[in-house]
Protein backbone atom coordinates (compact mmCIF):
# COMPACT_ATOMS: atom_id res chain seq x y z
CA UNK A 1 0.00 0.00 0.00
CA UNK A 2 2.40 2.84 0.94
CA UNK A 3 4.62 2.65 -2.43
CA UNK A 4 6.70 5.19 -3.07
CA UNK A 5 5.43 7.85 -5.54
CA UNK A 6 7.02 8.04 -9.15
CA UNK A 7 9.20 11.00 -9.41
CA UNK A 8 8.19 11.65 -12.94
CA UNK A 9 4.03 11.90 -14.23
CA UNK A 10 2.65 8.40 -15.24
CA UNK A 11 2.14 10.12 -19.19
CA UNK A 12 6.67 10.42 -18.77
CA UNK A 13 7.24 7.25 -17.46
CA UNK A 14 4.58 5.58 -20.53
CA UNK A 15 6.59 7.78 -23.38
CA UNK A 16 9.91 6.63 -21.81
CA UNK A 17 8.00 2.78 -21.65
CA UNK A 18 7.21 3.05 -25.20
CA UNK A 19 10.85 4.39 -26.35
CA UNK A 20 12.21 1.33 -25.08
CA UNK A 21 9.55 -1.19 -25.67
CA UNK A 22 10.01 -0.01 -29.40
CA UNK A 23 13.76 -0.32 -29.62
CA UNK A 24 13.85 -3.51 -28.25
CA UNK A 25 11.27 -4.94 -30.87
CA UNK A 26 13.15 -3.35 -33.34
CA UNK A 27 15.94 -6.09 -32.75
CA UNK A 28 18.44 -6.56 -29.66
CA UNK A 29 19.98 -4.03 -27.79
CA UNK A 30 23.52 -3.00 -28.05
CA UNK A 31 25.61 -3.48 -24.79
CA UNK A 32 25.91 0.18 -23.63
CA UNK A 33 21.79 0.42 -24.48
CA UNK A 34 20.91 -3.00 -22.65
CA UNK A 35 22.81 -1.03 -19.34
CA UNK A 36 20.77 2.05 -19.63
CA UNK A 37 17.55 0.00 -20.06
CA UNK A 38 17.93 -2.29 -17.41
CA UNK A 39 19.24 0.60 -15.07
CA UNK A 40 15.73 2.63 -16.11
CA UNK A 41 14.19 -0.81 -14.99
CA UNK A 42 15.35 -0.31 -11.88
CA UNK A 43 14.73 2.73 -10.97
CA UNK A 44 10.85 2.63 -9.92
CA UNK A 45 8.57 -0.15 -9.85
CA UNK A 46 6.41 1.74 -12.29
CA UNK A 47 8.98 1.52 -14.98
CA UNK A 48 8.58 -1.90 -15.06
CA UNK A 49 4.96 -2.21 -14.60
CA UNK A 50 4.45 0.20 -17.91
CA UNK A 51 7.01 -1.70 -19.97
CA UNK A 52 4.85 -5.33 -18.77
CA UNK A 53 1.55 -3.36 -19.62
CA UNK A 54 2.98 -2.37 -22.82
CA UNK A 55 4.27 -6.04 -23.73
CA UNK A 56 0.60 -7.33 -22.61
CA UNK A 57 -1.16 -4.96 -25.21
CA UNK A 58 1.51 -5.86 -28.11
CA UNK A 59 0.87 -9.48 -27.50
CA UNK A 60 -3.11 -8.99 -27.44
CA UNK A 61 -3.10 -6.65 -30.73
CA UNK A 62 -2.69 -9.52 -32.81
CA UNK A 63 -6.16 -10.92 -31.49
CA UNK A 64 -7.66 -7.59 -32.46
CA UNK A 65 -9.78 -7.28 -35.64
CA UNK A 66 -7.41 -4.49 -38.16
CA UNK A 67 -10.61 -2.38 -38.69
CA UNK A 68 -10.53 -1.86 -34.88
CA UNK A 69 -7.30 -1.34 -35.11
CA UNK A 70 -7.68 1.52 -37.93
CA UNK A 71 -10.51 2.95 -36.19
CA UNK A 72 -8.65 3.63 -32.81
CA UNK A 73 -5.81 5.24 -34.70
CA UNK A 74 -7.56 6.90 -37.00
CA UNK A 75 -5.05 9.95 -37.12
CA UNK A 76 -2.58 7.50 -39.10
CA UNK A 77 -3.73 4.31 -39.95
CA UNK A 78 -2.71 0.99 -38.86
CA UNK A 79 -1.60 0.06 -42.46
CA UNK A 80 0.48 2.56 -42.89
CA UNK A 81 2.08 2.51 -39.18
CA UNK A 82 5.49 0.67 -38.57
CA UNK A 83 5.06 -1.38 -35.05
CA UNK A 84 7.27 1.62 -33.42
CA UNK A 85 4.42 3.92 -34.22
CA UNK A 86 1.79 1.38 -33.51
CA UNK A 87 2.74 1.48 -29.94
CA UNK A 88 3.42 5.06 -29.64
CA UNK A 89 -0.08 5.59 -31.41
CA UNK A 90 -1.83 3.12 -28.41
CA UNK A 91 0.02 5.13 -25.90
CA UNK A 92 -1.45 8.05 -27.29
CA UNK A 93 -4.87 6.84 -27.15
CA UNK A 94 -4.27 5.81 -23.57
CA UNK A 95 -3.49 2.34 -22.07
CA UNK A 96 -6.93 2.66 -19.88
CA UNK A 97 -8.79 3.48 -23.13
CA UNK A 98 -7.17 0.04 -25.60
CA UNK A 99 -8.39 -1.80 -22.19
CA UNK A 100 -12.03 -1.19 -21.80
CA UNK A 101 -12.44 -0.64 -25.73
CA UNK A 102 -10.87 -3.92 -26.89
CA UNK A 103 -11.34 -5.98 -23.81
CA UNK A 104 -7.96 -7.53 -23.87
CA UNK A 105 -7.36 -10.51 -22.35
CA UNK A 106 -3.84 -9.52 -20.79
CA UNK A 107 -5.45 -6.36 -19.21
CA UNK A 108 -8.19 -8.47 -17.73
CA UNK A 109 -6.15 -10.84 -16.46
CA UNK A 110 -3.65 -8.13 -15.05
CA UNK A 111 -6.96 -6.46 -13.47
CA UNK A 112 -8.59 -9.39 -12.16
CA UNK A 113 -5.34 -10.81 -10.40
CA UNK A 114 -4.76 -8.01 -7.74
CA UNK A 115 -3.28 -8.12 -4.14
CA UNK A 116 -3.12 -6.01 -1.34
CA UNK A 117 -2.95 -4.92 2.21
CA UNK A 118 -3.79 -2.32 4.53
CA UNK A 119 -3.21 -1.29 7.84
CA UNK A 120 -4.28 1.74 9.90
CA UNK A 121 -3.59 3.54 12.99
CA UNK A 122 -5.47 4.69 15.99
CA UNK A 123 -7.75 7.22 14.82
CA UNK A 124 -6.83 7.09 11.34
CA UNK A 125 -9.12 6.97 8.52
CA UNK A 126 -8.92 5.73 4.62
CA UNK A 127 -10.54 5.52 1.61
CA UNK A 128 -9.14 2.68 -1.13
CA UNK A 129 -10.56 1.98 -4.22
CA UNK A 130 -10.43 -1.47 -5.80
CA UNK A 131 -9.75 -2.19 -9.56
CA UNK A 132 -12.99 -3.71 -9.68
CA UNK A 133 -14.94 -0.19 -8.77
CA UNK A 134 -15.83 -1.22 -5.37
CA UNK A 135 -14.61 1.15 -2.32
CA UNK A 136 -13.38 0.43 1.02
CA UNK A 137 -13.88 3.30 4.21
CA UNK A 138 -11.65 1.85 6.33
CA UNK A 139 -11.22 2.73 9.95
CA UNK A 140 -8.70 3.32 12.51
CA UNK A 141 -7.07 -0.17 13.86
CA UNK A 142 -8.10 -2.14 11.07
CA UNK A 143 -5.81 -4.43 9.14
CA UNK A 144 -6.97 -6.19 6.08
CA UNK A 145 -6.01 -8.09 2.92
CA UNK A 146 -7.29 -8.06 -0.54
CA UNK A 147 -7.08 -11.15 -3.00
CA UNK A 148 -9.03 -11.01 -6.54
CA UNK A 149 -8.67 -13.86 -8.88
CA UNK A 150 -10.90 -14.83 -11.77
CA UNK A 151 -13.36 -16.75 -9.90
CA UNK A 152 -13.99 -14.07 -6.74
CA UNK A 153 -12.94 -11.03 -5.20
CA UNK A 154 -11.35 -11.65 -1.12
CA UNK A 155 -10.89 -9.57 1.68
CA UNK A 156 -9.40 -11.46 4.90
CA UNK A 157 -10.57 -8.81 7.67
CA UNK A 158 -7.73 -9.64 10.42
CA UNK A 159 -9.07 -7.16 12.83
CA UNK A 160 -10.74 -3.21 12.83
CA UNK A 161 -13.84 -1.87 10.62
CA UNK A 162 -14.68 -1.66 7.11
CA UNK A 163 -17.53 -0.18 5.53
CA UNK A 164 -17.62 -1.99 2.32
CA UNK A 165 -19.15 -0.42 -1.54
CA UNK A 166 -19.38 -3.43 -3.55
CA UNK A 167 -19.73 -3.09 -7.23
CA UNK A 168 -22.01 -6.23 -8.67
CA UNK A 169 -20.54 -8.51 -10.22
CA UNK A 170 -22.64 -11.50 -10.33
CA UNK A 171 -19.42 -13.73 -11.96
CA UNK A 172 -17.58 -12.83 -9.03
CA UNK A 173 -18.60 -13.01 -5.47
CA UNK A 174 -17.42 -10.78 -3.20
CA UNK A 175 -16.27 -12.61 -0.04
CA UNK A 176 -15.02 -10.97 3.49
CA UNK A 177 -13.96 -13.27 5.35
CA UNK A 178 -12.56 -13.14 9.33
CA UNK A 179 -11.59 -15.51 12.16
CA UNK A 180 -15.64 -16.55 13.13
CA UNK A 181 -17.02 -16.92 9.51
CA UNK A 182 -17.73 -15.12 6.10
CA UNK A 183 -19.90 -12.77 4.62
CA UNK A 184 -20.91 -12.91 1.08
CA UNK A 185 -22.53 -10.39 -1.85
CA UNK A 186 -22.19 -9.65 -5.37
CA UNK A 187 -23.08 -6.07 -5.02
CA UNK A 188 -24.32 -4.36 -2.07
CA UNK A 189 -23.37 -1.83 0.60
CA UNK A 190 -22.80 -3.30 4.33
CA UNK A 191 -20.34 -3.13 6.95
CA UNK A 192 -18.31 -5.62 8.97
CA UNK A 193 -16.40 -5.17 12.10
CA UNK A 194 -14.09 -7.56 13.75
CA UNK A 195 -13.97 -7.58 17.61
CA UNK A 196 -11.71 -10.01 19.81
CA UNK A 197 -14.72 -11.82 20.83
CA UNK A 198 -17.27 -11.33 17.39
CA UNK A 199 -17.20 -10.46 14.04
CA UNK A 200 -20.47 -7.64 13.11
CA UNK A 201 -22.24 -7.01 10.34
CA UNK A 202 -25.03 -4.19 9.13
CA UNK A 203 -26.49 -3.75 5.78
CA UNK A 204 -27.31 -0.65 4.24
CA UNK A 205 -28.07 -1.57 0.84
CA UNK A 206 -28.48 -4.86 -1.11
CA UNK A 207 -28.57 -8.13 0.98
CA UNK A 208 -25.35 -10.42 2.01
CA UNK A 209 -25.19 -13.79 3.35
CA UNK A 210 -23.20 -14.80 6.72
CA UNK A 211 -21.84 -18.04 7.56
CA UNK A 212 -20.46 -19.26 10.53
CA UNK A 213 -17.63 -21.19 11.34
CA UNK A 214 -20.17 -24.00 12.59
CA UNK A 215 -22.06 -23.60 9.33
CA UNK A 216 -25.01 -21.68 10.20
CA UNK A 217 -26.34 -18.88 8.11
CA UNK A 218 -28.10 -15.60 8.17
CA UNK A 219 -29.36 -13.78 5.04
CA UNK A 220 -29.50 -10.11 6.13
CA UNK A 221 -30.96 -7.56 3.83
CA UNK A 222 -31.24 -3.18 4.30
CA UNK A 223 -31.58 -2.53 8.22
CA UNK A 224 -30.92 -5.67 9.11
CA UNK A 225 -27.41 -6.86 11.15
CA UNK A 226 -25.91 -9.80 12.52
CA UNK A 227 -23.14 -10.74 14.67
CA UNK A 228 -20.98 -14.45 14.83
CA UNK A 229 -19.93 -15.36 17.85
CA UNK A 230 -16.27 -16.54 18.59
CA UNK A 231 -17.48 -20.53 18.69
CA UNK A 232 -18.74 -18.98 14.71
CA UNK A 233 -22.18 -19.47 15.44
CA UNK A 234 -24.48 -16.74 13.48
CA UNK A 235 -26.90 -15.05 15.64
CA UNK A 236 -30.58 -14.50 14.01
CA UNK A 237 -30.71 -11.45 12.36
CA UNK A 238 -31.92 -8.11 14.17
CA UNK A 239 -32.83 -4.43 13.37
CA UNK A 240 -29.74 -2.11 13.22
CA UNK A 241 -29.88 1.70 13.09
CA UNK A 242 -26.88 1.37 9.92
CA UNK A 243 -26.62 5.89 10.30
CA UNK A 244 -25.54 5.08 13.77
CA UNK A 245 -23.24 1.92 13.09
CA UNK A 246 -21.12 3.35 10.67
CA UNK A 247 -21.42 7.33 12.18
CA UNK A 248 -17.43 6.62 12.63
CA UNK A 249 -17.24 7.37 8.86
CA UNK A 250 -17.70 10.62 9.87
CA UNK A 251 -15.63 10.97 12.95
CA UNK A 252 -18.70 10.49 15.54
CA UNK A 253 -19.66 7.82 18.13
CA UNK A 254 -23.36 7.82 18.05
CA UNK A 255 -24.96 6.06 20.86
CA UNK A 256 -28.65 5.42 21.28
CA UNK A 257 -29.62 4.14 24.76
CA UNK A 258 -26.52 1.96 25.40
CA UNK A 259 -25.58 0.20 28.42
CA UNK A 260 -22.13 1.93 29.31
CA UNK A 261 -20.23 -1.33 29.27
CA UNK A 262 -20.90 -1.28 25.64
CA UNK A 263 -19.99 2.79 25.52
CA UNK A 264 -16.59 2.25 27.26
CA UNK A 265 -15.84 -0.88 24.89
CA UNK A 266 -16.43 1.40 21.75
CA UNK A 267 -14.31 4.74 23.52
CA UNK A 268 -11.93 2.20 24.07
CA UNK A 269 -11.57 1.49 20.49
CA UNK A 270 -10.28 5.19 19.83
CA UNK A 271 -7.85 5.69 22.85
CA UNK A 272 -4.29 4.86 23.59
CA UNK A 273 -5.25 3.39 26.85
CA UNK A 274 -8.11 1.54 27.43
CA UNK A 275 -11.31 3.08 29.62
CA UNK A 276 -12.85 0.63 32.30
CA UNK A 277 -16.28 0.86 33.84
CA UNK A 278 -16.41 -0.05 37.60
CA UNK A 279 -18.64 -3.56 38.26
CA UNK A 280 -22.41 -3.47 39.44
CA UNK A 281 -24.95 -1.11 37.91
CA UNK A 282 -22.66 1.52 37.13
CA UNK A 283 -22.18 -0.65 34.23
CA UNK A 284 -26.01 -1.09 33.45
CA UNK A 285 -26.59 2.97 33.26
CA UNK A 286 -27.72 4.13 29.73
CA UNK A 287 -26.58 6.65 27.64
CA UNK A 288 -27.82 8.42 24.32
CA UNK A 289 -25.90 11.39 23.25
CA UNK A 290 -23.55 12.04 19.86
CA UNK A 291 -19.58 12.60 20.69
CA UNK A 292 -16.42 13.25 18.23
CA UNK A 293 -14.25 10.13 18.15
CA UNK A 294 -10.90 12.31 17.40
CA UNK A 295 -11.75 13.57 21.25
CA UNK A 296 -12.87 10.91 23.56
CA UNK A 297 -11.33 13.13 26.45
CA UNK A 298 -14.74 15.53 25.63
CA UNK A 299 -16.52 12.31 26.15
CA UNK A 300 -15.26 11.70 29.71
CA UNK A 301 -15.20 15.75 30.13
CA UNK A 302 -19.36 15.37 29.73
CA UNK A 303 -19.89 12.26 31.56
CA UNK A 304 -20.60 13.62 34.77
CA UNK A 305 -23.19 15.67 34.03
CA UNK A 306 -25.48 13.21 32.37
CA UNK A 307 -25.09 10.29 34.10
CA UNK A 308 -24.15 9.84 38.21
CA UNK A 309 -20.80 9.16 37.25
CA UNK A 310 -17.27 10.32 37.90
CA UNK A 311 -14.05 9.55 35.91
CA UNK A 312 -11.12 8.44 38.09
CA UNK A 313 -7.57 8.38 36.28
CA UNK A 314 -4.97 5.55 37.20
CA UNK A 315 -1.14 5.40 36.87
CA UNK A 316 -0.97 3.66 33.67
CA UNK A 317 -2.58 6.67 32.27
CA UNK A 318 -6.32 4.62 31.61
CA UNK A 319 -9.29 6.07 33.34
CA UNK A 320 -12.40 4.30 34.83
CA UNK A 321 -15.90 5.32 34.85
CA UNK A 322 -16.45 4.83 38.84
CA UNK A 323 -20.34 6.10 40.71
CA UNK A 324 -20.39 9.54 42.21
Amino acid sequence: MNQQACPCGNETVREQAAQWFARSRDGALAPAQQGEFQRWLAEHPQHQHEFELLGTLWGAAGQVPRARLEALCQADPVSQLPRRGFVRQALAAGVATLALGLGWLGWQQHQLNYQDQLQTALGERRLLDLPDGSQLEVNGRTQLVVQFSAGQRHIQLREGEVMFSVAHDSARPFVVSTDNGTVTVTGTRFDVRQDPEQTRVAVENGAVRVEGRDASKALLSAGLGAHIDARGQVAAPYAVDTAAVTAWRKGKLVFNDAPLSEVVKEVSRYREQPLRVAPGKIAALRLSSTFNADDTDALLRALPSILPVAIKAHADGSREIIAK
